[in-house]
């Protein structure tokens, strides 16, 4: 991939969700219509159309040096869940947390963070990009996302992959963050859950103990403190049918960059 088609499909995706945050403080009454969520709706298969035709699906996100790592990495959205559940798991260091996956696949399983170790593993240095302006570049390793649904065999209707979150995202407890890919980005080399940043134990502030990483997408895919993994075959029961839950409100569900 040339240097030059980077920065334009990074741009943009920036100007896509600027323009989606852009409805979500200024057009509360177009967004109420019913012309206006089929219009947005079209640009978003364009725009995800568009970004598959400049880019295959199997084509890898940029990889950089060790010598290219950020000296800081922030904390995107949550940086502690704050549950009772949470902090008891946090406080002996995971050992009592399992990782259910279950939906349309054959086989559903739970997974220590050891038996994710254990499983095929990779090691990436990616830049994050985030709608919030920033970008950081860190070392991801962790389990590709690949085995982990190898291991529970997907049924042939499943199209989607959820992932559910400890980050509760109301102030009464309600509401956590949840987010969904295909099964294409699901099965690319580069997307895993991580456990580790640079060299070390994921913080909690990055999402430990598991953190999605999909590299060829905007950040508020990435989704932190991932509990659960559901395979579905679409969105239209879960939550507001959007796919996650910036979705949700208003943001595209592809982000691809």
């Amino acid at each position: 991939m040339s240097d030059g088609i980077v920065p334009r499909r990074r741009f943009l995706a920036r100007a896509a969700a600027t323009a989606s945050a852009l409805v979500l403080s200024g057009c509360d009454r177009l967004s109420r219509t019913e012309w206006f969520p089929r219009v947005l709706d079209l640009a978003e298969n364009w725009n995800h159309r568009a970004a598959q035709a400049v880019t295959p699906r199997k084509a890898m996100a940029q990889e950089f040096a060790e010598s290219d790592r950020s000296p800081s990495f922030r904390s995107n959205g949550t940086a502690d869940p704050g549950t009772d559940e949470y902090h008891a798991m946090a406080a002996n260091g995971f050992a009592d947390f399992r990782l259910a996956v279950a939906g349309l696949v054959g086989q559903p399983k739970f997974f220590t963070v050891a038996e994710l170790r254990a499983l095929p593993g990779r090691a990436q240095i990616t830049r994050h990009d985030c709608v919030e302006g920033w970008s950081a570049i860190a070392k991801w390793k962790g389990v590709q996302l690949s085995a982990i649904l190898d291991a529970v065999k997907p049924a042939a209707g499943a199209r989607y992959v959820m992932f559910y979150c400890a980050d509760p995202m109301e102030a009464d407890g309600t509401d956590f963050y949840y987010e969904s890919i295909d099964m294409d980005d699901a099965y690319h080399p580069q997307t895993i859950l991580a456990y580790e940043m640079n060299d070390a134990a994921l913080p909690v502030a990055n999402g430990a103990p598991l953190r999605l990483r999909v590299e060829r997408q905007l950040g508020y895919k990435h989704a932190k403190y991932v509990t659960a993994i559901a395979l579905v075959d679409g969105f239209g029961n879960i939550a507001g049918g959007k796919g996650g839950y910036w979705e949700d409100n208003g943001y595209q569900w592809y982000a691809g960059i």
